[in-house]
């Protein structure tokens, strides 16, 4: 892939193989991971994007695409670079900030 990965930034992203209770196949993903770190690993961290919206207290609901998703904080994982594809958009501040303070919760 020859397009710069920034954080914040949505591409459709291959997660299988998974095991148990790990979401799957492929779908959208938020980068998470920082730019220092996406420039220079061959890995990146993302949060799964999901069209099944609950009430969960480490999602956050946004809009891809005109359509309506949650970012499954609760299911971030390290991938290489290889299983992203397609570049989709980029989240609005409103969302950044959002996960910014579901981040700041689980990590603190």
């Amino acid at each position: 892939m020859g397009r710069e990965i920034n954080q914040y930034d949505i591409f459709w992203v291959s997660l299988d193989p998974t095991i148990g209770s790990e979401i799957a196949k492929k779908r959208p993903g938020v980068v998470v991971s920082p730019n220092e770190l996406n420039e220079h690993l061959r890995t990146i961290i993302i949060a799964p994007l999901t069209s099944t919206i609950k009430d969960y207290p480490f999602r956050v609901n946004c809009a891809v695409g005109g359509k309506q998703g949650s970012i499954a904080l609760d299911q971030i994982r390290t991938i290489d670079k290889a299983r992203i594809s397609t570049y989709m958009g980029h989240l609005r501040p409103s969302e950044i900030e959002s996960v910014k303070s579901v981040l700041m919760e689980m990590f603190s």
